[in-house]
This record gives C-alpha cells, structure tokens and sequence, in this order.
C-alpha cells in the first residue's frame, strides 16, 4: 500500500485582508471628528489652491512609485524566467547597492543644484531607457537595467519629497498641514506596490512567454504620462545655485549641526533594515520547508505599512498630540523587538507574518514622521544632498551583507537580522538625544 505524503501550504486568512481594508478606511475617513487641527486633508475649509497643489503632486508619485513597484515586483520573476542562479542573483544585487553606493553620496547634492524637478524627470528617464531597452531585445543586458534602476530608487528616495517640500514652501502654504502629504505619500507608495504586483500577475497571464514584455511595455506607458503631466503641468523656478555656495551652506547647516547627524543616522537605520528585510523575509518564511504563497502575503505587509502612515495624522492633530521625537522612540524599539525575535530563528508561520505585519505598520509610521523632522531642521535647498547622503552608510552595510551572507555565506540571516535590530535601538537612542537637543514643541500653526 502507498504511502500519500500531503504537501502542508500556509496562506493568509481571508479576514486578514479584510481586517486590514477596513482598519485603513476607518482610520482615515473617522480622523476628521476627532482631529484638533482647523485643516486637514478631509476639511472643506483647506485651500482649494493647495488641495489643487496636493493632488497634483501625488498623482505624480502614485505613477512613479508604480514605475518602482513594478520593476521591484518583475524583477526577480525576469532573472529566474531567463535562467539566472541563486549566485547571479546575488551579484546582481551587490552590483545594484554598490552603484547606489558610489551614486547616493552626491547623487542628492547635484540634484539639489540641478532643480528636483529635472532630477523626477531623469527618473522617468531611466525608467523608460530600461523598459525600451527590455521591449527591443528578448534577453537585456542585466547589468545594464540594473545600473539604470538602482540610479532610479537613488534619485526616488528623496527627490520628489524635496521636490514637494520646496514647492509647498514656495506657494507660501502653512506648514502644519505638510504633515498630511507626507503620510499621503507613504499611504499610496504602498498602494501602489499592491497595485503593481496586481498589474503584473494580470500582464503576465498564462502564457508567460508571450506576456513577459508586458510589464516592462506598462512601465513605459507610466513613465511617457508622467514625464508628459511633469513637463507641461508643473512649472519650477529655474536653479541659480553655485556649487561652492552650497558647499559652505551645506558645512554650516548640516555637518555642523548634531541634530542632522542623529537624523541621518536614523534614516540609515530605517533604510538598512528595511532593505534587508525585503531580502531575507521569504527565505525566513519558507525555512521550515512548507509551501507558502507569499503573493497573498506581500499586500498583508503593505496595507499594515498604510495603515501605520494614517496613525501619523491621529498622533500628531488627534484628542492627545504626542511631540514626534516621543513616538518614534517606541516605534523604533518595536521594529528592533519584532526583529530580534526572527533573529533567534522563530519559524511558525502565523507569528512571524505577525510580526512582519507589526514591523511594517511601524515603518510606515516612521517614514512620513522623519520628513517631519527633516522640515524642521533641515533647509530645502539642502534636503536632498542630507538624504542621499544618510543612505550612503545604509547601502554600504547592505553591501556588506551581500557580500558576506549571500555571496561567501559567512554570516546567517539570523546574524544579519540581529545587525539591523541593533541598529533600530540605536535609531531609538538617536531620537532621545534629539529629544534633548531638538526644537521645543511646535506653538503656532507656521511651524511643523
């Protein structure tokens, strides 16, 4: 007699997403009846100009965080349908952090001199350049693409949010209501990640030979509209600045200001274990051999992120505001907790989709929050260069872990989770200090 061995598939709950649907849309549509602030995104009584401004911008980064979801999404499905291994992989990936490397130190600071609205348009660029250069050819140069997008998230990390920064300044709008778009910008990034994995899963279809151009033909089509909507809707004062200037302003406000240095380092935290997380979440999911789909995982993941961007708003205008800096200690040490706890190598399912999920919601908490930050103590004309150059130390550690753990092996993913825990409790004691050094609480409704 035969002996049936049944196959054992782990799959999110239904009720999770919906959960999650509902948890989202009651958030945000209950905020207005019990925000303190006279505007809000909800209220009839904001500007119709900056409702006109706000909208067009984020219609903007809805279509470019799409460009990135899909690259993001197809990525990996491309290098495994063309026949790369594991090792290509990962020396892909270390080709990519190290472009970033190199790139992001003063990838920022020639933006910020350059204007940040040609800095969003040579994003699009890229990612046209690499959808053509896919649709033209039946198997691209992979070093190619990947150079071009790693350029891209670079110049994504912070351009349109100085973009948006300068522009809100210039217009002359209050600064307490910058807050909304910045959760906003958090709140549909992660939508449009969701939506993108749903455009490619309907891209590719069944026939996956003939589909594979597909989403690469859909990041072309995001990329001309948005390239077209840029230049002929959104006008920018040309860039007078000179090098050398920006140089002495960028010594005098951010080198020697301690309180940019303790936000830059937990921007670098944030980013490198988020980073790594994104890269060693399935191999953790699935290390205990059962099947798991995690294309019904990945939207649990994101909508927790969207729903972590609209606690901002009830933290920060709700019955009780809570100053920024008391938050984020809390929610840095959960985000270290939660990774702590996949370092000593936990493996049940349900838990640890748990914890990934109460990692995220922190995350898209955090986000939104340290551009608040930055808005008070970073000047605009300089966002830029400080953002790209905090990431310059993240990239160099996920380098790192590449190298070490997925290229020579000689680190566990368990050990590298443990790095980024770390550094999640440092980011934590960077907010205290920044507590004590910062600005006092916010008095007046001209300032964040």
């Amino acid at each position: 007699m035969g002996i049936v061995i049944e196959s054992s598939v782990w799959e999110p709950k239904t009720s999770l997403h919906i959960f999650i649907f509902v948890a989202n849309f009651l958030s945000i549509f209950l905020l207005p009846n019990f925000s303190n602030k006279t505007l809000t995104p909800f209220d009839h009584g904001t500007s119709p100009s900056f409702l006109r401004f706000q909208r067009n911008f984020l219609l903007i980064f809805i279509f470019a965080s799409g460009m990135e979801g899909i690259s993001s999404v197809f990525g990996e499905f491309e290098l495994a349908y063309y026949g790369v291994s594991r090792e290509q992989m990962v020396v892909h990936l270390c080709v990519g952090y190290l472009v970033a490397f190199f790139f992001s130190a003063f990838l920022g600071v020639l933006c910020d001199l350059i204007g940040q609205k040609k800095a969003c348009l040579s994003f699009c660029t890229l990612h046209l350049l690499v959808g053509i250069w896919r649709r033209i050819t039946l198997q691209p140069s992979v070093w190619v693409a990947n150079i071009c997008l790693s350029l891209a998230t670079s110049i994504f990390s912070f351009c349109f949010e100085t973009w948006m920064a300068v522009e809100h300044d210039k217009l002359g709008y209050r600064r307490d209501i910058l807050i909304d778009t910045f959760w906003l910008m958090t709140f549909f990034e992660s939508a449009s990640f969701i939506g993108s994995q749903v455009l490619a899963n309907w891209l590719l279809g069944s026939d996956v030979e003939k589909s594979v151009v597909a989403p690469s033909i859909a990041s072309v089509i995001l990329a001309m509209i948005t390239i077209i909507y840029i230049t002929k809707c959104w006008a920018e004062t040309p860039q007078m600045a000179v090098f050398k200037e920006y140089r002495m302003s960028f010594y005098a406000y951010i080198f020697c200001d301690k309180r940019i240095w303790l936000l830059a380092c937990a921007q670098a935290c944030i980013h490198f274990s988020v980073t790594v997380f994104w890269i060693l979440w399935a191999p953790t999911l699935v290390a205990d051999g059962r099947e798991v789909h995690l294309g019904l995982i990945f939207p649990c993941l994101l909508g927790a992120r969207m729903l972590g961007s609209t606690a901002l708003p009830w933290l920060t205008s709700g019955p009780s505001s809570i100053r920024t800096e008391d938050y984020l200690v809390y929610a840095f040490i959960i985000m270290g907790v939660v990774l702590s706890v996949v370092a000593y190598d936990y493996q049940e399912i349900g838990v640890l989709v748990t914890l990934f999920c109460l990692f995220h919601a922190c995350a898209g908490l955090i986000l939104p929050s340290l551009a608040r930050l930055r808005t008070m103590y970073v000047p605009n004309e300089l966002r830029g260069g400080m953002i790209s150059l905090s990431l310059a130390p993240a990239n160099a550690a996920i380098l790192f872990s590449l190298v070490q753990g997925g290229y020579y092996r000689n680190i566990g993913n368990a050990t590298i989770f443990a790095f980024a825990s770390l550094g999640l409790f440092g980011a934590a004691g960077c907010m205290h200090v920044l507590k004590r050094w910062g600005k006092q609480p916010y008095e007046n409704g001209h300032k964040l």
